[in-house]
């Protein structure tokens, strides 16, 4: 079987050569990795001490986070080498201050691994999350590295557990130690076999609740807000933005929106504006502008959300009418902002307990919507009561990362 698993990276990597030339994400993927091993060799040294972090994406490197900032701190004298898989990482995050080195990580050839894990020689290795890359783990266990999955999720449709998946279940004996976040993933790797596992909780809580320790301020935010109750819709898709506007364009109430959609592409912006009949500025477009004069404020850039949800009142979390689903809710909840989101959250252990808990409404309809943003709006003590909740739900959940490293 992986022979097979080979033969199909190796398929994947030509095919992803063809499709780059079509497609802007691909063409990231493919030449951000012409040059990784050159990068790395000139700037990593054969004496440098190394601890390597890889993360899918933009989400699993936040989430990570706090036990990268605390591995720095308590190994100083280590470089921290950061790979990622996808673009919208990559792309994103390449400039971050917290690696000495960031890089795409190479495609899972046996060849690859042997080079990367030559170069970069790290004393330890951590993979956030998920993502199991058979030849890196492979090479991990050969060169003896210790490797630990952190904030790791395992369900029971994964491979590791279907009759056809040995090589892959073989393929876990490569960590050191498995730090998960419930006790569902535990008894699932305990029926494998494996007891060197620990339920440490999700990393991405300390993560969250350390984003009230740093200066969250955006004055041109403060200027659009102007003391007005806002609105805050992130990361919104345009099954999402359908429902929203009607509420936007047909609402009376003293109320503003700042709206960061997930996709920013031109067409897509302008599609959005075009379809609102309030007084709208863009991101792009607000310089000269007195920002106080407008009623909906389009963020057509990037990394800012976490900051512009510190503003909100009512926050509108986008993805609940796609597949996999809601996109984060942990930024606005640490905030103590009530939530809103779409029918689609199942699969995100902290929407569905919010949810339950009752800081966070889930809605279906263009009525639902309606509905509830008016008791958001006009009723103070629901707003208050439910973002309590979201904010003591961070709160309590703190403390992933102190169990990780104690374990170390």
């Amino acid at each position: 079987m992986l022979f097979l698993y080979n033969i199909v990276i190796q398929f994947t990597g030509f095919l992803l050569n063809f499709v780059a030339l079509f497609n802007l994400k691909i063409k990231l993927f493919v030449e951000g990795r012409k040059n990784v091993f050159t990068s790395l060799e000139q700037k990593i040294k054969a004496t440098d001490k190394t601890i390597w972090f890889h993360a899918a994406s933009l989400g699993e490197y936040e989430q990570g986070l706090p036990v990268i900032e605390k591995i720095k701190t308590e190994y100083p004298s280590h470089k921290i080498v950061v790979t990622f898989f996808s673009p919208s990482g990559y792309e994103v995050r390449k400039n971050n201050t917290v690696a000495d080195v960031t890089v795409y990580l190479p495609l899972d050839t046996k060849s690859n691994a042997r080079k990367f894990l030559k170069i970069v020689h790290p004393e330890m290795a951590f993979f956030i999350k998920y993502e199991y890359w058979l030849n890196y783990l492979n090479e991990l266990k050969t060169t003896k590295t210790p490797t630990y999955l952190i904030s790791g999720i395992f369900r029971e449709n994964q491979m590791f557990f279907k009759w056809y998946g040995g090589f892959y279940r073989k393929a876990l004996n490569s960590f050191t130690y498995f730090f998960v976040q419930n006790e569902a993933s535990k008894k699932l790797l305990l029926q494998l076999g494996k007891s060197n596992v620990a339920i440490s909780g999700d990393t991405r809580f300390d993560r969250v609740a350390a984003i009230l320790e740093k200066d969250n301020s955006l004055e041109y935010i403060s200027q659009f807000k102007n003391n007005t109750l806002t609105i805050v819709v992130g990361s919104s898709w345009p099954k999402d933005e359908a429902l929203l506007l009607d509420f936007i364009n047909k609402n009376e109430f003293n109320v503003k929106f700042i709206i960061a959609p997930h996709n920013i592409k031109d067409n897509q912006i302008e599609l959005l504006k075009s379809g609102i009949t309030k007084k709208t500025v863009l991101f792009s477009e607000m310089k000269g502008k007195n920002l106080a004069d407008f009623d909906v404020f389009i963020i057509d850039t990037i990394g800012i959300l976490t900051k512009i949800y510190s503003y909100a009142d009512i926050a509108y979390v986008g993805g609940g009418f796609g597949n996999p689903g809601v996109h984060n809710l942990l930024e606005p909840a640490t905030y103590g902002v009530p939530i809103v989101i779409g029918p689609n959250y199942s699969h995100f252990a902290e929407a569905s307990a919010l949810v339950n808990m009752g800081g966070c409404v889930s809605i279906s309809t263009k009525k639902e919507l309606n509905d509830n943003f008016k008791d958001l709006i006009l009723n103070d003590a629901i707003r208050s009561e439910k973002g309590h909740i979201c904010s003591t739900f961070v709160l309590m959940n703190k403390g992933a990362t102190n169990i990780i490293m104690k374990t170390l």
